[in-house]
């Protein structure tokens, strides 16, 4: 039974970890400290992606299993239990408001360890100072490759993508998910709104399938996604989200949503990175991301 426990000191802010020793991810035997040592070690590569983002968690309090199929929830809500030092903001919806965490200092990161969020989900648009919600500075597509479709495959289509956006006058950049796909991100100048970048992502979205319907589909039914690559452009929607760069992911083992480079997505040897591979390449290569 796990049982330790150790409080971290962290930007002038005190953390209780408990059940330190519990195996998170029983496959490799990662603990839940060494779920927190990640996101500190990375925390400040991965904070400039987060920052101001309103904070959704997938948590797996008990541990992702032996066969990554623990048990999981979505929180968007702060909740009671968290550190009052852990910054908010609030959002309208529909009949109800959330007062969403950000995560915009490495002790929040610390904390979120603490409550097993393995997986961080953030939208495309930050907070302003004053709280209201900015145009989207980046744009994402998500690229899920269906059943019987390959990472390699994957990659090609992520090439088409990126010649698209370049001929839009944008620098995109590739992130393995973590999962089964891969992400494609670009920055934007804040001169869109949520609904003109979601619009100008399915227009990208749609002339790729066009161009290749045997390889591509921007269907949302599953039904239709056999044989060919899912491009979700969806997730540019303000109410939308995607895991965060750097983000752990509750799989089996503990791989990480890794921005990479376009030489690496050419190599037929691309894979979904772990943890400890993800803190070597950042220490050795930087953020591929950064400069975005």
């Amino acid at each position: 039974m796990a049982t330790s426990e150790m409080t971290i000191e962290v930007g002038g802010h005190a953390v209780r970890v408990t059940s330190a020793d519990r195996a998170v991810y029983p496959a490799t035997g990662t603990t839940k400290a060494d779920v927190v040592a990640y996101y500190r070690a990375i925390a400040d590569t991965m904070l400039p992606h987060v920052r101001d983002r309103a904070l959704t968690r997938k948590r797996w309090p008990d541990g992702v299993g032996e066969d990554g199929d623990g048990a999981t929830f979505f929180q968007k809500d702060l909740g009671g239990a968290a550190p009052d030092w852990v910054r908010t903001e609030r959002i309208q919806h529909r009949d109800h408001v959330n007062a969403y965490p950000l995560a915009n200092e490495e002790a929040t990161l610390v904390w979120l360890g603490q409550i097993s969020a393995l997986e961080l989900h953030v939208p495309q648009w930050r907070f302003g100072d004053d709280g209201t919600q900015l145009a989207p500075d980046r744009l994402v597509f998500d690229l899920d490759p269906g059943e019987g479709v390959t990472l390699e495959q994957c990659a090609q289509i992520a090439f088409r993508i990126r010649r698209a956006l370049r001929a839009e006058g944008l620098d995109p950049v590739p992130a393995t998910s973590g999962g089964k796909g891969i992400h494609v991100y670009a920055p934007l100048d804040g001169s869109r709104t949520s609904d003109e970048a979601s619009a100008l992502a399915k227009e990208l979205a749609r002339r790729l399938e066009t161009d290749r319907p045997d390889e591509v589909t921007s269907a949302m039914k599953r039904s239709e996604r056999g044989g060919r690559v899912f491009i979700d452009w969806s997730q540019n929607n303000a109410s939308k989200t995607t895991v965060a760069p750097y983000s752990l992911r509750g799989r089996r083992r503990p791989t990480v949503a890794a921005p990479r480079t376009w030489h690496e997505l050419a190599s037929p040897h691309l894979r979904q990175l772990e943890y400890p591979e993800v803190l070597r390449r950042v220490a050795n290569r930087g953020d591929p991301l950064a400069a975005a």
